[in-house]
């Protein structure tokens, strides 16, 4: 299926060999679904180890094997997505409309001289969105965790055994 990219995604299949487009944006969602999965050092594994830690001490078994399994169920599904983006190569062509567009663009001095001309291709330019500032955010504070985990550690365990010991 040949179809435009115009940078919303819907569905799953859409993401196929989304690194080729956007590497950074790829490697920062890859990060975010790794720790969804529960990979260690990201701070996806501290909170599953939390919350099943204290649910075993609370005598919660039959939850807690609950939670493992749909945590496996729910990885395979993760993995799939991280597959898609990474080991495909995309199906999509470059919205045509770009290719032919010259955009020009000028860069002056604070005297209104100038300095240079420039001319950007379709190649060049990067469409931001709210997904791309929220999946960005996500990313630097899984990767904020691993630097910083015993502060936040600490309060986890706190608010744990405040769910847990009611």
């Amino acid at each position: 299926m040949q179809g435009k990219f115009d940078g919303v995604i819907q569905l799953i299949s859409q993401l196929k060999g989304y690194f080729y487009v956007n590497p950074v944006l790829a490697l920062s969602l890859a990060i975010t679904i790794f720790s969804f999965v529960g990979i260690p050092p990201l701070v996806g594994f501290f909170a599953k180890q939390m919350v099943l830690s204290a649910a075993l001490d609370s005598g919660y078994v039959f939850l807690s094997l609950v939670a493992i399994l749909t945590s496996v169920v729910g990885a395979v599904y993760y993995l799939n997505i991280i597959k898609e983006i990474f080991f495909y190569k995309p199906e999509y062509k470059i919205n045509s409309l770009l290719k032919t567009r010259k955009l020009l663009g000028y860069i002056y001095n604070n005297n209104g001289v100038l300095i240079k001309n420039l001319e950007l291709k379709y190649n060049n330019i990067v469409m931001s969105s709210p997904i791309s500032i929220t999946i960005s955010s996500i990313t630097l504070i899984i990767l904020l965790f691993i630097f910083m985990s015993s502060e936040w550690l600490s309060l986890g365990t706190i608010l744990v055994q405040i769910l847990f010991n009611n």
